[in-house]
């Protein structure tokens, strides 16, 4: 057995705090985005606790967009051209003489889904109202961001940060929309691949002088001191990179691409970013590429059925090199049933892209429940989409 869930909500921070104390818990790392952005790393310091992953007042960067776009503007790093609103006119407004297409984005946390590309105006005040007055996603869209919509392939970076140093652990390609060929609406993720195939030495040393360098500066500045890990999402465009959020914590499903690579123990990484030791940090990441396919309920990332029992997961973990992590399972009686929107994700490492595509979807056909989507072309070639 790897570990034992728990019946603690993660935005119980009291109930975790408690529990972790009295169970003598050496290292909590925090998953979810709420819990970070509630101050649940500043409550368990309070505590004693020791615990990875950045405190309220940092995590800010993924909590509230905009603040994220202002930090940005202030030190000139590379993003979208953007305007905020507070009021719906204002934002309607806007959508009837800005140059489409446009992204509109609810400024706080909407599980990855309050992002909408929209292609034309009538698109753009749908999206307006649906965040500002309908509500589709709480008060997250209280306020919005309505930016351009830039060209070219996304990439996102994985990276240990002990205030102004960090150490990047891996990088991937990831695929937000819900059905093959990049359509459909955004969602969490429906894949990934590692290392990200529009990655080289140029764009890490862009990364790292024109993004973290001057992000982690200005934190510093500002009093807030960064630990944890920093998950910046980049659009690799022709003019350059661009930034187009950051997230702060290990990211789903990027995560289940990168960490299978990463030969060394991960405690001691996470322990180098709480104590401030990333410096003569040794990391070593397995040379082989890793493919991650989500496997979703049907609907997802709307309307979609639960309690589906689940079948061939023993036959598909069994196969070499192959990872299937459970995202939204429970168990019922003796069987595992689905219990959630992203259910598995199935990753699967080899030598090359196409083999490990190739071992990734060998492994989904021996799995199957009623209503189970996946995307088809996840880590094909970007010169093959």
């Amino acid at each position: 057995m790897v570990g034992e869930n728990l019946s603690i909500p993660a935005n119980d921070l009291p109930k975790l705090a408690r529990f972790a104390k009295e169970n003598r818990i050496d290292l909590t790392v925090i998953g979810p985005d709420d819990p970070l952005a509630a101050g649940i790393v500043d409550l368990f310091l309070a505590e004693k606790l020791r615990v990875f992953g950045p405190g309220k007042a940092a995590a800010q960067l993924e909590a509230s967009k905009i603040f994220a776009k202002e930090l940005m503007k202030a030190e000139k790093i590379p993003t979208a051209a953007a305007r905020t609103f507070s009021s719906s006119d204002d934002a309607l407004r806007y959508c009837a003489e800005v140059t489409m297409p446009v992204v509109i984005k609810a400024d706080g946390l909407a599980l990855g889904k309050g992002v909408i590309m929209a292609h034309d105006r009538a698109a753009a005040r749908r999206a307006v109202r649906a965040m500002m007055e309908e509500r589709a996603f709480g008060d997250a869209g209280r306020r919005v961001i309505i930016e351009e919509l830039l060209g070219g392939s996304e990439c996102s970076v994985h990276a240990l940060v002990s205030g102004e140093s960090f150490r990047m652990i891996g990088t991937a390609r990831d695929h937000k929309r819900a059905l093959d060929g990049d359509r459909g609406p955004n969602t969490g993720g429906m894949g990934a691949v590692s290392p990200a195939d529009n990655w080289n030495a140029e764009r890490e040393n862009e990364f790292d002088v024109q993004v973290m360098r001057p992000l982690l500066s200005i934190l510093s500045k500002r009093a807030i001191q960064y630990h944890g890990l920093l998950f910046p999402g980049l659009m690799v465009t022709d003019n350059g990179l661009r930034v187009l959020e950051f997230n702060c914590r290990f990211g789903d499903p990027e995560t289940q691409a990168i960490l299978p690579r990463i030969r060394s123990d991960l405690i001691p990484l996470l322990a180098a970013s709480i104590d401030g030791k990333l410096e003569n940090l040794q990391i070593e990441i397995d040379s082989r590429v890793s493919v991650t396919v989500i496997l979703a309920s049907g609907g997802y990332p709307g309307k979609y059925e639960t309690g589906k029992r689940i079948f061939g997961l023993e036959r598909a973990a069994k196969r070499p090199d192959v990872h299937i992590f459970h995202a939204g399972t429970r168990r019922e009686g003796g069987d595992i049933v689905s219990a959630g929107g992203r259910v598995l994700a199935v990753t699967a490492l080899s030598q090359s892209i196409d083999q490990a595509r190739a071992e990734a979807y060998s492994a989904i056909e021996e799995i199957h429940f009623e209503g189970c989507h996946f995307r088809r072309d996840i880590a094909l070639p970007l010169s093959r989409k």
